[in-house]
C-alpha cells in the first residue's frame, strides 16, 4: 500500500497543488514562489525520506504570508490523508539536529490531538525577504491540520537561517520516525482502541 495522497486547495490568495508521499526517496519538485520556503521544504523533504511536490501561485506581491501559510495547511491534510486509519505506525516522533552553532528539536505525536508549542528566540526578524514569523504561522497549520501534537525547541544558536534550517531538518526526521510502520504494533498505538 502506498502512502500518498493529493490536496489542491483554490482561495483569493493563493492556488496550490500538493502531493505527499511518506514513503519515499527524499525527492522533492517545489515551485512556491517563496524561495526560502522551497529552500526548508527541500530539507524536510530529504531528511524524512518523502517525496513532496509543490506547484504553489499565491500573493507573493503582497507578502509571502497566504502562500506559506496555505502550503502548511496543504501539507497538513496531505499527512493526515496519506496516514489512512494510522495502523501499525510507531506514533511518536523525536529528533535533535544540530546546524553549525544551532541546536534544534522537533517532537511529535501523531494522535489526531492537534497542539503546537513553540520554544526558541531567533535573532533576525528576517532572513534575505522571508519573514521569519512565518515559520511559527507554517508549523501551526501544518500541526492543525495533520491532527499532530508538534512541539519545536529551538535550544540555542546564532544564524537565524542555521536555526530555522536544524528545526525543518529535524521536524523531516521526527516525522519520519513517527510515520514508520513497527510490526509489533497491532492495531493503532493507542490504549483507546483509535486515534
Amino acid at each position: 500500500m502506498v502512502r500518498q495522497a493529493f490536496v489542491s486547495r483554490t482561495t483569493k490568495e493563493t492556488d496550490i497543488q500538493l502531493e505527499f508521499v511518506i514513503d519515499g526517496e527524499g525527492k522533492a519538485e517545489l515551485e512556491t514562489g517563496v524561495p526560502f520556503l522551497t529552500h526548508m521544504l527541500d530539507l524536510f523533504t530529504k531528511h524524512g525520506q518523502f517525496d513532496l511536490k509543490v506547484n504553489a501561485k499565491g500573493d507573493v506581491e503582497i507578502d509571502d504570508h497566504h502562500t506559506t501559510e496555505d502550503i502548511g495547511i496543504c501539507l497538513g491534510q496531505a499527512l493526515r490523508e496519506a496516514l489512512g486509519d494510522k495502523k501499525g505506525i510507531k506514533r511518536y516522533g523525536n529528533a535533535f539536529v544540530p546546524m553549525d552553532e544551532a541546536l534544534a528539536q522537533v517532537v511529535v505525536d501523531l494522535s489526531n490531538r492537534p497542539h503546537f508549542e513553540f520554544r526558541g528566540e531567533f535573532p533576525s526578524q528576517k532572513v534575505g525577504t522571508f519573514d521569519v514569523e512565518l515559520v511559527h504561522e507554517f508549523l501551526w497549520k501544518l500541526a492543525l491540520e495533520a491532527r499532530m501534537n508538534l512541539h519545536v525547541i529551538v535550544h540555542y544558536g546564532r544564524n537565524t537561517h542555521h536555526m530555522i534550517e536544524a528545526v525543518f531538518k529535524a521536524l523531516g526526521r521526527a516525522l519520519d520516525e513517527a510515520t514508520m510502520i513497527d510490526p509489533r504494533v497491532q492495531g493503532v498505538p493507542s490504549t483507546k482502541g483509535m486515534l
